[in-house]
């Protein structure tokens, strides 16, 4: 199964989720794709995944090689 990967590109539109687990400009992993209500899973900074407003974030096409080193760094980070 192919990695995704996004970049925050606003923290605008979060509402009442907290803006303190993501950064814009930060790559997070994301689970899936956006559903119906325009919700995108990430792994934030807390090394949870949540839903986020999918317009908060913008794809980032990495090469297989490149996905699986940010997978593993990611996963480092947050254990």
């Amino acid at each position: 199964m192919a990695m995704k990967f996004v970049v925050c590109v606003n923290k605008e539109g979060l509402g009442d989720l907290s803006g303190e687990d993501v950064t814009i400009g930060h790559v997070y992993e994301a689970i899936g794709d956006p559903d119906q209500h325009g919700m995108i899973r990430i792994i934030d900074q807390s090394g949870e995944d949540y839903l986020y407003p999918a317009n908060c974030f913008e794809a980032v096409t990495l090469s297989d090689s490149a996905e699986h080193r940010l997978h593993d760094a990611l996963a480092r980070m947050s254990a």
